[in-house]
């Protein structure tokens, strides 16, 4: 609320100070009523843009400035006596004010290169601990599912490395596994991976992630299911590779028949345990008998559950 009270008191204000001040006529309102707008514009941009941004521009700025004091040198000292007038009069001030204007908008555009961060006509992935632990990032950007540019934060290497040095053994394989990971990634051909040491002000990790990836209008790659709905929230695409993995099941249907290997038996009686590639688990009816062996059953029933699903055969 206070910064429309700023936008608005800027323009009513600026009119009627250069109506006091400047001249008591429409020109003057007018002109006063331009100045406020630019500066709300102004406002709002720089209000958008990150500091880096603001410093790239700025180096825009000196660096056309400093091409077209080159240039007004070489005119002055080379151009005789009838090239310096001509040059001053004529040309000097469109030069300097196109040198500049050229400066500024190349360095923004080329942002993200003086970051070490460039598109190249693709996407910028974030990813976090959960992604790089889990392990098959690597595997997705070497069959070129994932492309572009992979960031790894300096703060996720970091909790990598705490956890790699805990006292407690799962955490501590956890640790170690996913600098591991992020080492493969790091090595890959089909992809640039870059590491990056902004740390954007955030109360936890999920939301500092979602905040770099939205600086960098970047996706996130993850396992976490909280950094969907937080992503969701803060407009930023999020790539959970257990959801993909979920739409990548083997669609099965009652009636149908497959090969399966009997593992164990079931709680009920003759039953068999068996599973699918992607872990579903597989009841078969009489398939106690068949335990260790591969058998053809069919699928008579299909269960859904909260933690996954449940298929239902009969050995054929």
């Amino acid at each position: 609320m206070p910064i429309w009270i700023f936008r608005l008191s800027t323009l009513i204000a600026f009119p009627f100070l250069t109506y006091d001040f400047i001249d008591r006529d429409p020109v003057s309102l007018a002109g006063g009523l331009l100045c406020g707008l630019i500066i709300v514009i102004a406002e709002a941009v720089f209000k958008r843009l990150r500091l880096i941004k603001i410093m790239i521009g700025c180096s825009g700025f000196l660096l056309g400035w400093l091409l077209f004091v080159f240039i007004d040198y070489a005119v002055l000292n080379f151009g005789g006596e009838h090239g310096s007038p001509a040059w001053w009069d004529n040309y000097a001030q469109y030069v300097k004010i196109g040198l500049v204007v050229f400066g500024v908008l190349a360095c923004l555009f080329k942002s993200r290169d003086l970051e070490g961060l460039s598109y190249k006509g693709r996407h910028i992935k974030v990813v976090d601990e959960s992604a790089l632990m889990d392990g098959r990032v690597v595997d997705l950007c070497e069959i070129n599912f994932l492309s572009g540019i992979i960031v790894i934060p300096v703060f996720v290497l970091e909790q990598l490395n705490k956890m790699a040095a805990s006292k407690d053994p799962m955490e501590r394989a956890k640790g170690r596994r996913g600098l591991d990971v992020a080492a493969r990634l790091q090595e890959l051909k089909e992809i640039t991976v870059r590491i990056t040491s902004k740390t954007p002000k955030a109360e936890n990790d999920v939301e500092r992630i979602i905040k770099l990836a939205k600086g960098f209008d970047a996706e996130v790659v993850t396992l976490d299911f909280n950094m969907n709905k937080i992503g969701a929230l803060h407009d930023v695409v999020v790539l959970n590779i257990a959801d993909l993995a979920t739409a990548l099941k083997p669609v099965v249907l009652p009636g149908e028949s497959m090969s399966l290997f009997i593992m164990k038996d079931g709680k009920e009686k003759d039953q068999g345990i068996g599973y699918l590639d992607d872990g579903t688990m597989v009841v078969v009816e009489e398939g106690r008998r068949h335990i260790g062996k591969r058998t053809e059953v069919a699928v008579y029933s299909i269960l859904q559950t909260s933690s996954g699903r449940m298929i239902f055969a009969k050995v054929k």
